[in-house]
């Protein structure tokens, strides 16, 4: 039978999917809509030390929906920053949470001083939080500052938290760095016992007509679909040389993404724009198509897989290089749009009898024209 629990940095999970910080999981209300559609841990929505991070500007969602047909994708534009609540209230939900849930609750705070992320951290541990993250990295929050040295405070707040605190202390990193996996590596060794892979990016937006930046006029963090390849390019960077487990967060829109991000390294993937954008129900969905997935593959549990293809990526110096492949076209299904005509730059791509027709010659085998063909009417083949 199939198993989709795991086993997160000492916790035991019924599923690998959490719950991430934002609004929905802000109150024990939402934390149990989460919970009854099948999380396995919820992540709540971050405890900020500065005061002004907890009341939230309105609008402060954007669905930005960028270019036209099969190239349409959006980003959730946000500025949700912080909890409410200050840090008694806080920790008060975290003791109603823990009575209501039957699944681990993990609090996540973001502070400004060591004080603070000891004070905060020793609260949540009083209230009953299975786990504590540690918001170092809020895309909107104030540690994203030029000339700051975040990298640096990731490490040695993890250090220091950890040093004070019994139970799991699980830093989130921001995705704008240049050395992911190095970065990783330090906070296990600062004495992280899970890492969290990614923050959301901050962003920028701007109206053209106004000239101003949209929304509340400021940065604000960005996510959606668009983000899961950078997840996936680190996590398998981070996977091997790490022996605390990962947390995958970051573009991840459907089961298939969630089985992308295990084999890539993830012990457990949170899920919050899905959320946000579809409804609590989508963590159902996750863990069908998950569950569906191992029957089918012959999995019994998650670590059967987890990892598995990070030894399987291909150094570039081992790249297959020969130009064995070159475009054809199925005049049958061709209607002529043009398309293909259009994105070589080979100039490899003829009208001819009503229909496009391949230069074989001069095809070069990018594949670019079989990617974009509306129709399906060009594909590859061997030369």
């Amino acid at each position: 039978m199939t198993d989709l629990s795991v086993d997160f940095a000492g916790l035991r999970l019924s599923s690998p999917l959490l719950a991430g910080s934002a609004g929905t999981t802000g109150t024990v209300e939402g934390m149990k809509r989460a919970e009854d559609a099948g999380a396995g841990g919820i992540v709540m929505k971050s405890l900020f030390a500065k005061e002004v991070c907890r009341v939230a500007p309105t609008p402060r969602f954007r669905v930005l929906r960028q270019g036209r047909g099969r190239e349409r994708s959006f980003v959730l534009y946000s500025y949700e920053q912080a909890s409410e609540w200050g840090p008694e209230r806080y920790a008060e939900e975290v003791r109603r949470a823990k009575e209501a849930l039957a699944i681990p609750v993990i609090p996540s705070i973001n502070c400004l001083t060591p004080e603070e992320w000891l004070g905060y951290s020793a609260l949540m541990e009083q209230a009953g939080g299975d786990a504590i993250e540690l918001n170092l990295s809020c895309p909107h929050g104030p540690h994203l500052m030029e000339g700051h040295d975040l990298t640096r405070e990731m490490v040695e707040m993890t250090r220091l938290v950890k040093q004070a605190r019994r139970i799991p202390i699980m830093p989130k990193m921001t995705p704008q760095l240049n050395n992911p996996p190095g970065v990783a590596v330090a906070l296990e060794r600062a004495g992280a016992d899970a890492i969290v892979a990614f923050n959301r990016f901050t962003g920028l937006d701007i109206d053209v007509q106004t000239e101003r930046p949209i929304m509340h006029g400021g940065y604000a963090g960005h996510g959606g679909p668009w983000a899961l390849h950078y997840t996936l390019r680190w996590l398998a960077g981070m996977y091997p040389s790490l022996s605390v487990p990962l947390s995958a967060s970051g573009g991840v829109a459907d089961w298939q993404d969630v089985v992308k991000v295990i084999l890539a390294g993830a012990t457990t993937v949170q899920t919050v724009t899905a959320v946000v954008i579809g409804g609590y129900g989508q963590i159902s969905r996750f863990n069908q198509g998950l569950r569906q997935w191992m029957d089918e593959k012959g999995y019994n549990c998650v670590a059967d897989f987890r990892g598995a293809v990070c030894d399987r990526i291909v150094p570039m110096e081992q790249v297959f290089r020969e130009h064995v492949l070159r475009a054809e076209v199925d005049a049958a299904r061709c209607t002529d749009c043009g398309t293909c005509r259009r994105v070589c730059i080979y100039d490899a791509v003829i009208q001819e009898g009503g229909h496009s027709v391949v230069l074989a010659e001069q095809c070069d085998g990018c594949g670019l024209c079989a990617e974009m063909c509306p129709t399906g009417a060009m594909s590859m083949v061997r030369r």
